[in-house]
């Protein structure tokens, strides 16, 4: 997973916990998965000992009409002990709380929502009403809770997916609160049903995203970035038919200020060639800080997905800017380069690599070919007939010659 997802893991930790992100800093490096997993854990616990506690009340849910306990509820509950009882209400009477749901005040269940075990919300959103689990959303989203709103959007059934798409009109709400799913499956579901729904969403999204904040636009590169390598396609199709050439390369700009180059080239890797052509030709790539800081973010890299994503948008740029990148790579610690030809085998990326380094200076196909000459003599014979596939045998004639010294 992502530096984003990292962040985001992080920020609903420190939901869960109730505590500040701050205090939580030095556990980014657990890392997204990691960090997932952690959350889930305490979430249990502290949910479990939440239905331990209000087990009493729960006794009273069949014996009490909700039409008359939802409304003292209200009244007279603070949110924050409706939301920790809800799990245990919803746990042992699922279907109470479901038609509980459609009298909630939007207002009180948007206020006692943080408090909810996410599991319950799940277990809400498989069988509440679809209305008014939208006018809680959309509360949500007027209150700018962003992260309470995401395990909502994480649990949708098609039907929310549906009512997603015409009940809430907030898109920056909506991509914000996106972010905050782990589960880049269930965001893909989404985002493909705003992509081919009748409602024609994703563009006025895409619109948005172009004219909207620093955060908003991290939070989408986030979302899409993890969907299906289709739905990325067609997103990025509408992007840069959309979008201008100063408004691309803004957000490409913001994207790598904001530390999310991994994020980019894995959005960029599942471009199609028309929008890679456009992207390549944008004057951000003419900038030597852009090309430094999408070849740093391979420089470590055995994910082909990364290197996918700067080779194909590299190989259609101009020369010069394939010259500084060919010599980046060659700079490479030995063990990334050494990888390297496992990389570009798992993910069929031989052609934009040897078609980089034939633009390369012939000091830079040196040091590639000199470490790739300790592979062993069948991997440079691949390599070679590679090599002569591409018909790039003069312009790779160094890395050629130094591939076969024997060390």
């Amino acid at each position: 997973m992502s530096d984003l997802v990292t962040r985001a893991q992080i920020t609903l930790l420190s939901r869960t916990l109730h505590v500040p992100e701050e205090q939580l800093g030095h556990l980014e490096r657990l890392g997204a998965a990691h960090l997932h997993e952690l959350q889930e854990r305490l979430a249990k616990v502290i949910f479990d000992q939440h239905t331990a506690i209000f087990s009493r009340l729960s006794l009273l849910v069949p014996i009490i009409p909700l039409t008359i306990s939802m409304p003292i509820v209200q009244r007279m509950v603070p949110p924050v002990m409706a939301g920790r009882a809800a799990g245990a209400i919803g746990v042992d009477h699922p279907r109470k709380a479901a038609e509980a749901v459609g009298m909630l005040d939007p207002a009180y269940a948007a206020a006692a929502a943080p408090y909810m075990d996410p599991h319950s919300v799940g277990q809400l959103a498989d069988i509440a009403p679809v209305k008014p689990v939208m006018r809680i959303i959309n509360e949500l989203l007027k209150r700018g809770d962003y992260v309470t709103a995401g395990p909502f959007l994480a649990y949708a059934t098609p039907e929310l997916v549906h009512a997603v798409e015409t009940d809430v009109h907030d898109d920056e709400g909506l991509i914000r609160s996106a972010s905050y799913s782990y589960s880049g499956e269930n965001i893909s579901v989404i985002v493909r049903h705003l992509l081919a729904g009748e409602g024609r969403r994703m563009p006025k999204l895409v619109r948005t995203i172009l004219s909207g904040s620093k955060e908003l636009r991290l939070a989408a590169l986030s979302v899409f970035s993890r969907c299906d390598l289709d739905v990325i396609e067609a997103i990025g199709d509408i992007l840069f038919d959309l979008g201008s050439a100063d408004e691309i390369g803004d957000l490409v700009a913001t994207f790598l200020a904001g530390d999310a180059v991994s994020e980019t080239l894995r959005f960029v890797a599942h471009l199609s060639p028309s929008a890679l052509d456009l992207l390549a030709a944008n004057s951000i790539l003419a900038e030597p800080e852009s090309i430094d800081a999408l070849a740093a973010a391979v420089s470590e890299s055995t994910e082909p997905a990364v290197w996918r994503g700067l080779l194909e948008l590299i190989e259609r740029a101009e020369p010069s800017i394939a010259r500084r990148v060919g010599a980046a790579i060659s700079h490479f610690d030995s063990a990334t380069l050494t990888q390297l030809p496992t990389v570009a085998s798992t993910g069929h990326l031989w052609p934009p690599l040897l078609k980089v380094l034939a633009v390369a200076e012939p000091d830079a196909q040196s040091r590639v070919g000199e470490l790739w000459s300790a592979l062993p003599v069948l991997e440079r014979n691949e390599i070679e007939q590679r090599i002569a596939d591409l018909a790039l045998g003069d312009q790779l004639s160094t890395l050629t010659a130094t591939l076969q010294l024997t060390q």
